[in-house]
């Protein structure tokens, strides 16, 4: 099951995609894909409506991120051995967790703001994890009741604000629009395989980053239950899991995203993300 969210900004109508890829208006079952209705009854109450039945939205409107109001917006870092590589840092023992701002969530077609002090504006490729109901102190072997679906996200970050400024990740990781999510969150029966899924971004159509979740040092019920020892998880919340190699940072020379660049992020059975940097 595909679900995303349709229409303009603040007033997008959560929607399903069928098998023929037309978009249904879900409104009438489902208010919006936010906390309240972000877990294992609403997908199976809609697993058995006749989605032929509800109205086709267009296939032309502008799509939103595929949640909205998650409680925590928790991130891993260091993800990949080989992005821990190109970033000079050692592979990480256990995982590296961060926030990012509820606020920087964006569309996944929608504009990524760059502001006239930012140096070391950054790409990251990333799987995102959505919760389904409330997970704490659980084992590795549990994480799976408790994951939803999964989603592609970008981990945008302003370098210099992350590693020169001081403090934490954080400040580098939260200006609005560094979270582009979606287009779908797809529910976790429809996606084969979560540990081998191609990732790929590209950048004014030259390709930066390629991987596969498979190279993860750890898979996504590791990240699960690590996280849930030191925090309960909710209904709606959103882990995103580490990147692939290829990010600016890690160039020779670095590269950074300037204002007019576009960005086009894949991965396998999430579909892909279109955006454009501009100045604000």
């Amino acid at each position: 099951m595909k679900l995303l969210r349709v229409g303009q900004k603040g007033k997008e109508k959560p929607a399903i995609l069928d098998k023929d890829g037309k978009i249904r208006d879900i409104s009438s079952h489902v208010k919006d894909l936010n906390p309240d209705f972000l877990n294992f009854k609403t997908i199976s109450e809609l697993r058995n409506i006749d989605l032929k039945s509800l109205p086709e939205l267009s296939s032309s409107d502008r799509v939103g991120s595929c949640i909205t109001k998650p409680g925590k917006f928790v991130a891993i870092g260091l993800n990949f051995s080989d992005h821990a590589a190109e970033s000079n840092l050692p592979v990480p023992s256990e995982p590296i967790m961060f926030m990012k701002a509820t606020s920087s969530i964006n569309g996944p077609n929608d504009n990524i703001e760059i502001l006239p002090n930012s140096k070391k504006l950054d790409w990251e490729v990333e799987l995102g994890i959505i919760i389904g109901k409330e997970t704490k102190h659980i084992e590795q072997n549990q994480a799976q009741d408790h994951i939803l679906g999964y989603c592609l996200v970008n981990d945008v970050s302003e370098r210099e604000w992350q590693i020169e400024k001081m403090g934490q990740w954080v400040k580098g990781k939260s200006h609005d629009t560094y979270g582009p999510i979606g287009p779908y969150l797809v529910t976790k029966e429809d996606i084969k395989d979560i540990n081998n899924l191609n990732m790929s971004l590209d950048v004014n159509g030259e390709r930066m980053q390629t991987g596969n979740t498979n190279t993860m040092i750890f898979n996504v019920d590791i990240i699960v239950a690590y996280v849930s020892k030191f925090m309960s998880l909710q209904a709606g919340d959103i882990i995103t899991t580490g990147t692939p190699p290829g990010v600016g940072m890690g160039k020779k020379p670095q590269l950074f995203l300037k204002a007019g660049d576009t960005l086009r992020l894949s991965i396998d059975n999430l579909g892909e993300q279109n955006s454009k940097i501009i100045s604000l």
